[in-house]
């Protein structure tokens, strides 16, 4: 099978890739800058894959690094290459998950 990365995500596809509440990350949008998601003639927030990246960034100080929002603010200003490539990884890994979940589901 081919990796075919989409244009826009839906948040509620975000939500399942980073394993949190749409709400968690309404909240984040409003609190850190970098994430500017496009909105569709609906309203529908449609994130784009380096908003997802930077989600992701987001994702791992805060809840996995225990960082308070202003140091991951911080962390994301200077541009830590720590964090970048561990969320890369995290990102990676969370996608074999979801394709290993579907094949399960298909071959069940």
């Amino acid at each position: 099978m081919e990796d075919i990365q989409k244009r826009y995500y839906t948040i509620s596809e975000v939500s399942v890739i980073l394993g949190v509440n749409a709400s968690l990350i309404r909240f984040w949008e409003k609190e850190f800058s970098q994430i500017k998601p496009k909105k569709g003639k609906k309203g529908n927030r449609l994130f784009t894959p380096s908003d997802l990246e930077v989600l992701n960034r987001i994702f791992s100080l805060v809840k996995q690094k225990g960082y308070t929002l202003e140091g991951a603010r911080k962390a994301l200003k200077n541009g830590s290459t720590e964090t970048s490539s561990s969320a890369d990884v995290v990102m990676r890994l969370t996608g074999i998950r979801q394709k290993l979940q579907q094949l399960l589901t298909e071959y069940q």
